[in-house]
């Protein structure tokens, strides 16, 4: 049997993170990560896995974000029961982040199903349920950094810090194979250097294949120290807060949270701000925080010595305490989820403070296409949040400094150590620029053309031994579950439909007189009947087409 290996998410995308290894010794997964952004996107995570989960003996999870664990309930439900490999950190994690996110689907989808009660539509039925999840906890298993173990008959692997977030890890992982071991080096999520938390990723050995993220392939950020950029964090909060309105921060629960408070609690120690309030309206967050006071001793300490402690932030818990919240409109400091506003109370919160002038929005993480953060920081106008229409008036900020991931250039140095000797590279977890970024830059040091390999969704690769090295090779496979296109955009036709019916409703009221808004509806009109005459004739014309017969 060969070795293959199967690219199930993050293709031409920075979600849903899942490759599947098949071994004469058995399957594994590396990820079962959810698809977040366009909603044609999302729709995968309804969808039936592209394999029996019944025969995939074991997974090995890289670090606690949704979009690289958030379908292992799932899994479970399908019929999964191997152990799920990570490090103690990510477990911890992973015992609140994962029931939560049933809990989100179940509350969405009570949501989505009143609106299609009145709509006459069907009920959907959530991914999983918070049940769900608590149940597939049990199959975590934690491992040391840098200790090797056999998830399989055959297959060696072990977790190194990818100082990503807490309890992050690339995989190094060795398959038996004809006529030497396979060497596969999983990224995972790579940190930046200098980041704040975390240590620098250790360097990887040498390997024969490495699927590598691409997520900022493309940018070279300026290098900012921790204090520069804290600096440049209370010169934000500052500004935001003399404006006369609140500062909204949205964040994910799981690292930014944590930096962002530890910044604010070193600002305010050094009287570099305020005393302000700042309200946490996360109750995830909040429990995630304390999983890092759990962990402290392996977090990088502040400048001044201080161990993490997160500061002296308001938890808000219960839903009515977050309604309360949102009658305060100045002189406050909300961090709330999700970090890309999909999702969580920062939508209630940007309802209620996007059409103030003095409100101010801070972005300090990535926003995916096609996600409500990514309309707001590209400059939308208006967005569409629960159904309504949201006029955007208040100041829209970013603040950089604080990503999770490596850039480009250090994307590249870490790579270094495994070019020489490296077969193939597949890039994965970014977008079509980050992916052409990231293969001028390994091109330029050094690996061959020909070996970087940019993989479509659910594509697979068998690996032959040439020259003493294995490398990829495309392999047949079944269809993918979305076109490479469709995978690949950045925005789909929810997102042009949602943006039609704001631009409809905004030239509606531009004319000044009804004459002129029939008209306009009238051509809104003669454009839906003209495409439906199309349908039409496209349907007589498959009625009219001759069956197909079988060939003797």
């Amino acid at each position: 049997m060969n070795v293959m290996l199967h690219i199930h998410g993050a293709a031409g995308t920075v979600t849903g993170s899942c490759h599947r290894l098949v071994t004469p010794g058995g399957s594994l997964l590396i990820d079962c990560g959810m698809f977040q952004g366009p909603k044609s996107l999302r729709a995968l995570n309804y969808r039936r896995f592209p394999f029996d989960a019944a025969e995939i003996a074991a997974v090995l999870l890289t670090h606690a974000h949704i979009d690289h664990t958030g379908l292992l309930p799932k899994l479970a439900l399908a019929g999964f029961r191997g152990p799920v490999w990570t490090t103690e950190a990510t477990r911890d994690l992973l015992r609140w982040l994962l029931p939560d996110a049933g809990a989100i689907q179940e509350n969405d989808v009570e949501r989505l199903n009143r609106r299609n009660t009145r709509r006459g539509e069907p009920p959907v039925t959530p991914i999983y349920t918070k049940a769900d999840a608590e149940a597939s906890l049990a199959l975590l298993q934690p491992r040391a950094y840098d200790d090797w173990f056999e998830p399989l008959a055959g297959v060696r692997a072990r977790f190194r810090n990818a100082g990503h977030i807490l309890g992050s890890a690339f995989v190094e992982l060795e398959v038996d194979a004809d006529p030497r071991p396979i060497r596969f080096l999983f990224s995972g999520d790579l940190g930046p250097s200098d980041k704040a938390l975390q240590p620098d990723p250790a360097m990887p050995l040498a390997c024969d294949v490495a699927v590598l993220e691409s997520t900022y392939g493309d940018s070279v950020r300026e290098r900012r120290t921790a204090a520069e950029r804290r600096a440049l964090l209370g010169r934000e909060l500052t500004a935001g807060l003399a404006a006369g309105g609140n500062v909204i921060v949205p964040v994910f629960a799981v690292e930014r949270t944590q930096e962002i408070l530890d910044d604010i609690a070193q600002l305010k120690r050094h009287g570099a701000l305020p005393s302000v309030a700042v309200f946490l309206d996360s109750p995830l967050a909040g429990r995630t925080t304390e999983v890092f006071r759990l962990h402290r001793e392996a977090l990088d300490r502040a400048d001044d010595g201080h161990a993490f402690s997160g500061g002296d932030f308001r938890l808000v818990e219960t839903v009515e305490q977050s309604k309360a919240l949102g009658r305060i409109h100045g002189g406050a400091v909300v961090l709330a989820g999700s970090g890309m506003c999909d999702a969580g109370r920062v939508k209630h919160h940007l309802k209620d403070h996007l059409w103030r002038p003095d409100s101010t929005v801070l972005f300090v993480g990535y926003q995916a296409p096609g996600t409500l953060g990514a309309l707001i920081r590209d400059g939308a106008p208006r967005v569409r949040i629960h159904g309504e229409e949201v006029s955007v008036k208040a100041r829209v900020r970013r603040l950089d400094g604080y990503s999770g991931h490596a850039d480009r250039d250090e994307l590249v140095a870490w790579m270094q150590p495994v070019l020489h000797g490296l077969g193939s590279v597949l890039l994965v977890h970014g977008e079509p620029d980050a992916f052409a970024g990231l293969a001028d830059g390994l091109a330029r040091s050094g690996l061959p053309r020909e070996r970087i390999v940019v993989p479509d969704l659910d594509q697979s690769f068998a690996f032959g031994h040439r020259d003493g090295r294995w490398m990829a090779e495309t392999s047949d496979a079944s269809a993918p579950r979305l076109p490479a296109q469709e995978a690949k955009a950045r925005r789909d036709w929810h997102n042009e439909y949602a943006e039609a019916l704001l631009e409809l409703r905004a030239a509606l009221l531009h004319p000044a007189d009804d004459a002129s808004r029939r008209r306009l509806l009238g051509e809104v009109r003669r454009v839906i009947d003209a495409h439906r005459g199309r349908q039409r004739q496209a349907w007589g014309e498959a009625k009219e087409s001759p069956s197909p017969t079988a060939r003797g």
